[in-house]
């Protein structure tokens, strides 16, 4: 019985990423791709110009979208969160704040290609050394890439927010890209790049954080806290590691999604709170509510670090983010690269939680 596919099987498209597949041209003889009369038929789902996938395919994963825009400009190279996303960095899912999917860009140094749904073509020039080659794929450099989202974001919230996950991936660092951004004068968007830089952080665990540590920044000119840095007590043990630290007042910051509402994580996260608050910090949580209209957040965040500076008596604190001689510290780029990787999968686990 002949499938609905006809003879022809699409091959996986590498072992790294395991159910992608690339896009095909028609074949009259159905040996290399499916025949015209095929791809007539609801079997396959068209990507391009002549090019078919399976309609079985996942189009709404990243790494397939980016695979199949790839095909589509072979003489291009992806950049911005596509190439994160091709290199399996877990942030860069290609979707906006409503949803929507964002369009997979792509630098092009021929300008025959033109404007096409569901990619966003770039003219700007490519300096050998900038790009690469991975599973079949163009991209650009990390940094080509982090810049390239934070130029081009909508809002300097939302370049930030990028910034701080690619440097997440520890690919680029943010001296890496201070260096960087020396390098683009003229180009479009990079003052929106430098300030980003200067707001950013090395130590972020998912987007949320710096959401929230912008509020307290931009919205309410508090000091860049500490992200995801122990706090230990006065004779070294490890209290905690909050999402954001304000060292000056003694205040956590905790984002608390809906994988914080359930089960055990939430009653550790309860432990947590009780250590932090058994040593003197004061305690501000963040919900998912809050990111629609965070007036309220702002207004706790103003309480609990007024109560804290209240009770604040010279320098007898109880914690400290000094570690202890054994601890290893991960909380910088620097550090992280660091690591062996057996220490990589045992002290970053949390950071993939």
């Amino acid at each position: 019985m002949t499938s609905r596919t006809g003879r022809f099987r699409p091959a996986p498209h590498g072992d790294r990423v395991p159910g992608l597949v690339a896009p095909v041209r028609v074949d009259p003889t159905g040996e290399r791709g499916p025949t015209p009369r095929q791809v007539r038929g609801s079997a396959w789902r068209r990507t391009g110009p002549g090019l078919y996938v399976p309609a079985a395919v996942d189009s709404g994963r990243p790494q397939q979208r980016v695979l199949e825009a790839a095909t589509e400009i072979p003489g291009g190279h992806v950049t911005g969160w596509a190439a994160f996303a091709w290199s399996g960095a877990r942030w860069f899912d290609g979707f906006d704040g409503n949803g929507d999917a964002r369009p997979v860009p792509i630098v092009v140094t021929n300008h025959r290609y033109r404007p096409r749904p569901g990619i966003l073509l770039s003219a700007e020039r490519l300096p050998l050394g900038q790009w690469y080659v991975l599973d079949g794929v163009n991209g650009t450099h990390p940094l080509r890439s982090a810049a390239f989202e934070a130029r081009r974001a909508t809002t300097l919230r939302r370049a930030v927010v990028a910034l701080d996950m690619a440097l997440h991936t520890d690919r680029v660092s943010i001296a890496e890209m201070v260096e960087y951004a020396g390098t683009l004068s003229g180009w479009y968007g990079v003052e929106q790049l430098r300030q980003a830089i200067a707001l950013a952080d090395e130590n972020s665990w998912s987007p949320m954080e710096p959401e929230m540590r912008l509020h307290w920044q931009l919205d309410l000119g508090l000091p860049h806290p500490l992200c995801n840095h122990p706090v230990f007590d006065l004779v070294g043990n490890h209290l905690g590691t909050p999402d954001l630290l304000d060292v000056e007042a003694g205040v956590v910051g905790e984002y608390d999604g809906g994988l914080h509402l359930a089960g055990e994580r939430r009653a550790s996260d309860i432990q947590r709170e009780s250590l932090f608050r058994g040593v003197g910090l004061e305690y501000v949580t963040m919900t998912s509510v809050d990111r629609r209209d965070p007036t309220q957040f702002l207004r706790r965040t103003k309480e609990a670090r007024a109560r804290a500076l209240e009770h604040r008596t010279g320098t007898d604190r109880r914690w400290t983010v000094d570690p202890p001689d054994w601890w290893t510290p991960t909380v910088t780029v620097e550090q992280r690269r660091a690591l062996t990787a057996s220490q990589r999968e045992r002290l970053l686990r949390n950071r993939a939680a």
